[in-house]
């Protein structure tokens, strides 16, 4: 079995990858599987906290060994965030294929505030991002910008799932409206979006302006952005 860890940040189409992946037949998705583990650990107190804690084990030793006894599936597909990778040994990740995306923090930051208002680069996940790409650059680990993902979805599928080694389909360009099983406890607080959606398509937090005080933080993470970028496929 194949296990492609997607280590992104929060609002870069992450969990509009995860049901494009969902749609293949070889390949089951398990959504955020270490957000417990982040809340547990930092403290931070984030919407839906307390079903996501109810709802899944913080025990990351627990977490991963259900992740390994997954069957029924030639591709299992973990949808995490960057910054959920703390406080734990990494050494898991040379056994997996590691997926970075990344997103403008322009307008990364602008989506996320409108959940949390005041975020911090802890929340955003683009530093950790580069330090978790520096810790397995050895891998050649598979980088990717959202932005590619829109100008032309099966273009830049076919080329994603080549890069992974995995067959491309055609079932992974749309999904029903709704959302999926696989869904987080906290997928009503952050989904709306993804839910209203059929397939991949620009949405209206794109063109949301950067809050003033978060300009110091766009400023920071733009720095880790372009150099995550350069590494991206593109179409």
């Amino acid at each position: 079995m194949k296990i492609i860890n997607l280590i992104s940040g929060p609002r870069n189409l992450s969990t509009a990858l995860m049901y494009s992946f969902s749609r293949r037949p070889d390949t089951k998705v398990i959504d955020e599987p270490f957000y417990a583990h982040y809340l547990d650990t930092t403290g931070i107190n984030h919407p839906g906290r307390e079903e996501t804690l109810n709802s899944m084990s913080s025990d990351i030793n627990e977490v991963l060994k259900n992740i390994n006894k997954t069957n029924g599936c030639e591709v299992l597909f973990l949808k995490n965030m960057a910054h959920h990778h703390q406080q734990m040994d990494l050494g898991f990740l040379q056994n997996m294929t590691n997926l970075f995306l990344v997103r403008n923090p322009k307008q990364l930051i602008a989506s996320f505030a409108q959940v949390i208002s005041k975020p911090s680069m802890q929340d955003i996940g683009l530093k950790k991002s580069w330090e978790l790409f520096n810790k397995i650059e050895n891998q050649h680990p598979v980088v990717l910008d959202s932005a590619e993902i829109l100008k032309d979805p099966k273009l830049l599928l076919t080329k994603l799932c080549k890069k992974l080694n995995i067959t491309y389909y055609d079932e992974m360009l749309s999904w029903p409206a709704g959302g999926i099983k696989e869904d987080g406890a906290w997928a009503d607080y952050w989904y709306k979006n993804v839910h209203n959606s059929t397939g991949f398509a620009k949405q209206k937090t794109s063109s949301r302006e950067l809050p003033k005080n978060c300009e110091s933080l766009y400023l920071e993470a733009l720095k880790y952005y372009n150099k995550l970028k350069i590494n991206s496929i593109s179409v």
